[in-house]
Parts: C-alpha cells; sequence; structure tokens
C-alpha cells in the first residue's frame, strides 16, 4: 500500500501530498514520523493507494505517533473543501488538533492511586508491621477505612517511605490511571425553566421542520440560551453530538455553568484560555466520544466529534467568529460545510444578526425564526441620548456627561449595579469635529476616512483614495479636529475620585490575561462585590447579571467614524447588545448613551430597538453603493520579507487579476495599494482588493483562488479575505 501524506511544514512550496510506504498497517488520519530530505518530520496521513505514480524513490514511514487516528473522516473532508479557498493543506489539518500534541510537547496526566489488599484483615496487616512504626500504622488504618485514596494525599499527611514499605509488604498496592484536567466554569446551579409559547414554538420548528438553516433573531433577554439547550438535549437523546459556540472567552465560564449544570460531564470545553493540558485532555475527551457537546469559542468548530446532530453559534453577527490570522477563514462556512456533511441543524442566534445573514434569511435561503418579547415580559431598557456637544458647550469636558453621573449616584444609592461600556474595537484615528460633530467620509466609497501620521493624510482603507488633512471643520469652523482616545483605566480612575466609596472592577485585554481571570472578574461582579464594571466589547454581550440597572455608553460614536462598511451595523449592534446587559430581572433597566452625533439614523433605530427599520434603511444604502451581500469584496494580501519584491508580487498578481474585467461579467473592479498597515511583525504589505458581484460569485471565484495560488514568490505569502473585518 501507498500512504499520501501532508509533512507538517506550513510553507506553500512543500504543500502538497507526498508518497510513502509503511512496514506496519497505518489508518487515514493518523499522525506519523517520516524521512523528509535530511531531517525526519511529523506529517498527517490524508490518504491509502495502491499505488504511487511518482517516479522518485518512495521512502517508509518511521513511526505511528499516536497509535490511532487523530484526525477524524469528517475532518479530513473539511480540509479538502477549505483547501479549494487558498488556504494551505497543513494549516487546515494544524486547526484540527491541539497545537501541542505535535511534537509531543503535551502528554496525557496521570496520577498514582492506592488500594488496601481486602484479603488481609485489619489485625493481619498490623501484625506485620515493625513496632514503632508510627506512620505506616496510621496509613494502615486510614486505607483499611477508605479502601482508596490518592498517593500524593497519603504522602502529604504521611511520608513516602512508609508507602514504599507497605506496597513491598503487600498490604498496599499502587494503580497508576489517567487524571482529566478540568476547565473552571462559574458555579450556577441548575433552573427548572418552564418554556414561553414563543420559545417553545422555535423549539418544535427546529425540530420538526425539513430546513436545516435557522435565524434565531431575539430580542436580548428572550431566552435563546434555554431554547438552545433544548435542542442539544434532542440530539443528545439520538445519540448524537453538538457544538454551541459562543464569540467571547468572556462568555464561556458563565455558559460553561449554565450547561454543565443541564448537561454535566457531557460537557467539554474548547478555547485559546485553556492551559495545553486542559485542552489537551478536553480535546481527547470529545474524540473519544466520553463528551458529546463541544462548547466554545470559535476555534471549537474544529471539535473532533462524530454524528453531528447540531450546530449553535450564538451572538452569530460578532466579529471574533472570523479568522483574521493564517489560515482565514469563516466560522459559519465551516459550520454550514459541517452540518452539510452530517445532515446536522445549524442554529444561527442574535438580537441583531448581519446584514449578509438577515438577508439570507429574507431571500429564504435560512428559516427564519423571530422572539419578540422578553421570557420575564419586562419591556426593553430605555435608551436615554446625550448630546455631548452640548457638554462640552456648558463647560464639561470630562468623559461623564452630567446625565450619566446624577445616574450612577442613583444607581449606587439604591443599592444596584452599573456596567459602563468603552466601546474601544475599531480605535483606529478618525477626525471628527467636537463642536458640530462633522466627520469626513470619502467620496467613493462612504466611508469614513482614517487620518494617518506619518504623512498627515486622510486616507480611504476601500479604494485608495488620499486627501491633505484638514485642519479646521468645512462646516463650522471649529479649529480642534482630533479625535482623542480614553481607556478604561482613566475611566476607572474617574469613577474612584467621583465615587470614592463604590466598588470598581475593570475588564479588557489588560486585566484579563491569566487563566483564570474572566470567571473571578465576572464572579466577583455577580456575587455583588463590586458595584460597577468598566468594560470593553466583551462585557457587552451575552452576560446576565441580575442586580444591573444601569448601562452607560462613553462614547457610541468609536464604532460608527471608522472605515469599514459596516460601521451602522457594528454601532447598532453594540449598543443593542450592551443596552440588552440592563434590566434582565425584576428591576427595570436604563440606559445613558453619549454621542457627538444624536440626530444620526443609526442611534434613532436602536432607541427604539427597531432591527427591522434599521435593516430596511441599511440595505437600500448597502444595494446603491455596492457592497455586501450584493458584492463580494475579495481582498489577497501580499506579505513578505523584503519591500520591492513583495510590491513586484503585488504588481503581477494585480496585473493577472486585472484582465478579468472585460472577461469576467462578475467582476467589478480591481485594486492594488499598500496596505493601510504598511508593515507587521517585519513583513511588508500589499494588498489587491477585488469587487465581485454577488451573483455571480460562484463563476468568478474560482479562478481568483486560482490566480492566487498560481504565484510563487520566495519570502512572500498570499492570504486571501473574503468581506474583510477590517482594512488594517
Amino acid at each position: 500500500m501507498v500512504y499520501e501524506v501532508i509533512v507538517d511544514i506550513s510553507n506553500s512550496e512543500v504543500d502538497k501530498v507526498f508518497d510513502y510506504h509503511a512496514p506496519f498497517p497505518v489508518e487515514v488520519g493518523e499522525r506519523v514520523l517520516v524521512p523528509f530530505g535530511r531531517r525526519q518530520l511529523e506529517g498527517y496521513v490524508i490518504g491509502v493507494k495502491e499505488k504511487s505514480d511518482t517516479h522518485f524513490e518512495i521512502k517508509d514511514i518511521i513511526m505511528r505517533l499516536d497509535g490511532t487516528p487523530a484526525i477524524i473522516p469528517e475532518m479530513l473532508s473539511l480540509a479538502k473543501f477549505m483547501i479549494k479557498k487558498n488556504l494551505r493543506y497543513v494549516d487546515c489539518l494544524r486547526l484540527f488538533i491541539p497545537s501541542k500534541l505535535r511534537g509531543g510537547r503535551v502528554k496525557i496526566a496521570t496520577e498514582n492511586h492506592l488500594y488496601y489488599n481486602t484479603s488481609l484483615t485489619l489485625e493481619d496487616a498490623l501484625a506485620m508491621l515493625k513496632k514503632g512504626a508510627k506512620a505506616q500504622e496510621g496509613i494502615v488504618r486510614r486505607m483499611y477505612e477508605v479502601g482508596e485514596e490518592k498517593e500524593s494525599v497519603i504522602n502529604q499527611e504521611f511520608n513516602a517511605q512508609a508507602v514504599k514499605t507497605l506496597i513491598e509488604k503487600g498490604i498496599l498496592t499502587r494503580s497508576t490511571i489517567e487524571r482529566d484536567r478540568i476547565p473552571k466554569g462559574m458555579e450556577i446551579a441548575r433552573k427548572v425553566v418552564t418554556l414561553t409559547s414563543e420559545q417553545q414554538n422555535a423549539v418544535d420548528i427546529i425540530n420538526n421542520s425539513g430546513k436545516n438553516t435557522f435565524l434565531l433573531h431575539g430580542v436580548t433577554g428572550s431566552g435563546k440560551t434555554e431554547i438552545y439547550m433544548n435542542i442539544i438535549e434532542s440530539v443528545l437523546k439520538e445519540g448524537k453530538t453538538a457544538i454551541m459556540l459562543v464569540p467571547e472567552i468572556s462568555l464561556t465560564p458563565q455558559m460553561l455553568g449554565v450547561f454543565r449544570a443541564r448537561f454535566g460531564d457531557e460537557v467539554s470545553v474548547l478555547h485559546s484560555g485553556l492551559s495545553d493540558g486542559e485542552r489537551y485532555d478536553e480535546w481527547r475527551r470529545l474524540r473519544s466520544g466520553k463528551a458529546r457537546v463541544a462548547l466554545g469559542a470559535r476555534s471549537a468548530i474544529f471539535a473532533p466529534v462524530s454524528n453531528l446532530g447540531a450546530i449553535i453559534i450564538d451572538e452569530e453577527h460578532d466579529t471574533s467568529y472570523v479568522s483574521d490570522r493564517n489560515p482565514r477563514y469563516f466560522t459559519v462556512d465551516i459550520a454550514e460545510e459541517r452540518a452539510r456533511y452530517n445532515d446536522a441543524k445549524l442554529i444561527l442566534g442574535s438580537a441583531t444578526p448581519s446584514i449578509e445573514t438577515y438577508y439570507k434569511a429574507k431571500q429564504g435561503k435560512y428559516h427564519l425564526i423571530t422572539l419578540r418579547n422578553r421570557v420575564n415580559d419586562k419591556k426593553m431598557p430605555e435608551i436615554e441620548t446625550v448630546d455631548m456637544k452640548k457638554e462640552i458647550r456648558r463647560g464639561n469636558v470630562s468623559v461623564f456627561s452630567a446625565p450619566l453621573l446624577s445616574a450612577l449616584d442613583e444607581t449606587l444609592q439604591e443599592g444596584n449595579q452599573a456596567m459602563i461600556f468603552l466601546n474601544r474595537r475599531g480605535y483606529v484615528s478618525f477626525v471628527r469635529c467636537r463642536s458640530c460633530g462633522y466627520v469626513p467620509k470619502c467620496p467613493h466609497c462612504e466611508v469614513s476616512l482614517t487620518h494617518h501620521k506619518e504623512d498627515n493624510t486622510l486616507r480611504c482603507h476601500y479604494c485608495g483614495s488620499k486627501f491633505k488633512m484638514i485642519s479646521e471643520c468645512p462646516i463650522c469652523g471649529y479649529q480642534d479636529m482630533r479625535q482623542g482616545k480614553v481607556g478604561t483605566e482613566k475611566i476607572v480612575a474617574e469613577l474612584n475620585r467621583i465615587f470614592p466609596q463604590a466598588r470598581v472592577l475593570r475588564m479588557d485585554n489588560d486585566t484579563t490575561t491569566t487563566k483564570d481571570s474572566y470567571i473571578k472578574i465576572l464572579s466577583a461582579f455577580n456575587n455583588r462585590e463590586a458595584d460597577i464594571l468598566v468594560g470593553t466589547q466583551m462585557i457587552a454581550k451575552g452576560h446576565d447579571f441580575a442586580n444591573v440597572t444601569l448601562v452607560g455608553i462613553i462614547d457610541a460614536d468609536i464604532s460608527l467614524f471608522v472605515s469599514d462598511f459596516r460601521a451602522n451595523e457594528r454601532t447598532f449592534q453594540l449598543i443593542t447588545q450592551v443596552a440588552g446587559r440592563a434590566g434582565r430581572d425584576n428591576k427595570p433597566g436604563r440606559v445613558i448613551m453619549q454621542t457627538f452625533t444624536p440626530k444620526h439614523d443609526v442611534y434613532r433605530f436602536a432607541k427604539n430597538y427597531d432591527y427591522e427599520g434599521f435593516f430596511d434603511k441599511e440595505i437600500n444604502t448597502r444595494e446603491t453603493t455596492k457592497f455586501p451581500p450584493f458584492t463580494k469584496i475579495v481582498r489577497l494580501l501580499v506579505q513578505g520579507d523584503e519591500e520591492q519584491v513583495t510590491a513586484s508580487t503585488a504588481r503581477m498578481l494585480y496585473e493577472k487579476l486585472a484582465v478579468l474585467p472585460p472577461r469576467k461579467k462578475g467582476v467589478i473592479r480591481v485594486q492594488v495599494m499598500r496596505a493601510p498597515i504598511k508593515r507587521i511583525e517585519d513583513k511588508y504589505r500589499f494588498q489587491v482588493v477585488i469587487w465581485v458581484d454577488a451573483k455571480r460569485e460562484d463563476d468568478v471565484m474560482p479562478e481568483i483562488y486560482e490566480i492566487g495560488q498560481s504565484i510563487q514568490t520566495k519570502g512572500v505569502v498570499i492570504f486571501t479575505e473574503i468581506n474583510p473585518q477590517q482594512m488594517l
């Protein structure tokens, strides 16, 4: 037999199948050690055939690395699906296993257990001891009572030499067993929940419909999580498995607690915040079938579960579901392929679905299910808009408006909790007039221009247009046009100064660097050990705190004026999501939203939680400006070690693609330019941007991928991104 092997080297030049023989049986999906040139490297067996078609000498596989296949057949099929989208084979295969499994850098955890020899009475065992052996006597009496104990516990209480002697005498026996490293979750008691009529209707539709993909559009607090768990319960009863995805690691501890309360050890968690040992053990539990529900962030879509019955993506609109590093992929694309392979249900849930997803639902590609009411029949919290221009004119240059400070004081006096949200996502140097709120936009693309300090210009990240930086507002003549940046640390310091009696917690990238930091911060706030939680987007969604009655949004405009066609959409989503954290229990909620442009349409729709109205206006704008879902924006990002070589490769790529528009009706235009960020990690960056008619993408995209793969320059890598989340 001839075994087809992908060698574990992330290099386009060797990212292809190599043939090997083996002096022993090898299964498809196994990791193996193979000779490669003068080295011995790990590889993945992806296929087997009767004979090779190569004229080179075929070498033998040296050894099997795991004994059983690490990659299940479904994932090998998934890899073939992914490499069609200009991804390297080996990079796809690496996604399917814990990274530290490669190179043998993580091992199975074991521990020794001691057992009492039940053929001996206590008197018989004590008679075998020397007089004065107090430690041995203590161990014998203890072990006679309990029968079994961890050796580490006995050693700590007595001593290892005494244990060794008792084993030699045959009074005790030792056994080494595997030990699972179990990740922590928030401690949450299971609640018996009776579904509302809306929830039950959603469950019935998903379970009984002939369709396989559903969009669950429900307001915040409408009980989507309970629907998810009912679907998973049905799937498990059928002997199948499930994958449940959440967008932020910060949501995982709370969700893990909820799911463990419901499904116990059937739940395994996968996300980047786990230790290497925890991730390996959780992956093994799923691979072996000990756990049948995979819960986690984006990477959990590659959970090694077989016979999938349901895939659920909560907060499907979230940008974290798009991989912006190699290998680049859309989680929903992977989920759709896995659902197709298994004939499984795919449920996309959100209070604010992405425009593209909702459009698909409106077009009938997805089955739309709408939940319009909160489960406790409570009203959505009232959103109060504060015009920060007026605050500045009144002499208030603080980050806090007078209404927000008054509301905070009232909340603290009543013994309730508050959340202060700083939208730091999309923190780029856009320019704004602090007097009238004017923001300069690209005349060609209708997205905000970005300020580039190195040459003091305003640029569009889509078409590359460049303009001189303005020194004063062209509308009102105000001189201060620069956008200042405020961080969470400054906000916490200000709160401590203004409300010295308040206990303030901060949650952002700087305070969540350790493994259990998410759990500690969220548990402390949930247990009312703090009065105010200040945070970035990681506090904006999914969290359920009964005593939060006030949410303050420091600057709603930060995500509104970035060089991104999704700016309106993301702002609407963030406001709606963070507003939904208030008033989730029996206490009414309130939201104070600070902005320099209070009359913007986005705020009008957000204030009324009018998603349908927002969608209708936004979809009309997208159609007029030729943005997704009516087009696909394809970015071929060219990165290399040497600037000139990288630039010439980008130009060569452009020249090959530039001939498409006259020949391919689906290609609207092609442009080449420097990437907005010229250099990252010592790699020079250029980009070719292609606008493709969405109706003709199936005819156009294969040729674009083929052209991207055809250009091979040493030291240069070409990545393909579809509708990139940030043009940086």
